[in-house]
């Protein structure tokens, strides 16, 4: 069988995805979404695509998709889900599910109402690197007793990973925390218990606090350290320091080395080195298996209410 998917976003992410879907078989995007017609239609063009719109609803109503990937802005993403789903389509969400709670469990809600395939794209869970420490864990090899995450980027304009102009603020917490919150709780299998953030100050233009630090402890007794920054002048991206009781490893996305800086070979991992690839693959097979995928709206769901806490907290403040 093939699947035929609709993708929203046509930026840097989106770009990303359809990388991706070239690589996986008997899957055929059919129509693309974008902000400018222009900009649209080259990257349709690029893809080999049959069907480029700047109209969401068009989209969905005129595309004859299984599936729908939104690689869109994150205030879009609640809204854009149930949208699809109730237009029968399954749905792939691209990191963060929402930037409020409320809205996250009306995606749940309506997943739980209609039955279809909702999944979060919550990388790290599929990054190779990550895959291996799971599985040495998983196997009794190793107890995770801290975690040392750090997220930095230089973005004091509002850029995307290519350096485009944005229509939409990225957000430290709602975002970027969103994948460290849930792997550490996936990679140790234990809930969060406690939590703690302070921010730095808020940017004059963007409107949003520009470095965070992060506290997290699971009920296992691990604890994690987190910080980020829109500061940072180099290098960029997230750095996972995984310290355990019988060895320390260093995440750094697809690539992990030990804690002396040893290269480990997650080559075999999986079938792909690629995270997003491997993400998209489950989403795919989740859909033609009619089963519930790594990193559903459902697994996922605890992420975001940490993050609720996280904001509150700040909020009381």
């Amino acid at each position: 069988m093939s699947l035929k998917v609709m993708l929203a976003g046509a930026g840097a992410f989106g770009r990303k995805h359809l990388d991706a879907l070239r690589e996986i078989e008997d899957v055929k995007v059919v129509s693309v979404v974008g902000r400018r017609i222009e900009a649209t239609q080259a990257v349709a063009d690029e893809y080999d695509i049959e069907h480029a719109t700047t109209d969401f609803d068009d989209s969905l109503s005129s595309s004859d998709a299984d599936a729908v990937i939104l690689a869109t802005p994150t205030q879009m993403h609640a809204s854009q889900a149930i949208q699809s789903m109730d237009a029968g389509k399954h749905v792939e969400i691209e990191i963060p599910l929402c930037d409020n709670l409320a809205d996250g469990r009306a995606v749940l809600q309506k997943q739980e109402e209609t039955g279809l395939v909702c999944m979060v794209g919550h990388t790290r869970r599929f990054n190779p690197s990550h895959q291996w420490i799971g599985q040495k864990v998983n196997r009794g090899e190793l107890n995770i007793l801290a975690m040392d995450v750090q997220t930095y980027f230089f973005r004091r304009t509002n850029t995307n990973a290519r350096g485009e102009p944005r229509s939409w603020t990225d957000h430290l917490l709602w975002h970027h925390a969103a994948h460290t919150v849930d792997l550490f709780a996936h990679q140790t299998g234990s809930p969060i218990v406690d939590a703690n953030i302070l921010q730095g100050p808020t940017h004059p233009e963007l409107g949003i606090a520009m470095d965070m630090s992060i506290q997290l402890k699971v009920d296992s007794g691990a604890i994690c350290t987190l910080s980020l920054s829109f500061n940072n002048e180099g290098p960029f991206g997230t750095f996972f320091r995984y310290i355990g009781d019988t060895g320390t490893y260093i995440a750094r996305y697809d690539d992990l080395v030990t804690g002396t800086d040893e290269p480990v070979d997650v080559s075999n991992v999986d079938v792909s080195m690629n995270g997003i690839e491997l993400q998209d693959r489950e989403f795919m097979s989740a859909v033609l298996e009619g089963r519930e995928p790594n990193a559903s709206v459902a697994e996922v769901f605890g992420c975001y209410q940490v993050l609720d806490r996280l904001e509150q907290q700040l909020r009381d403040r």
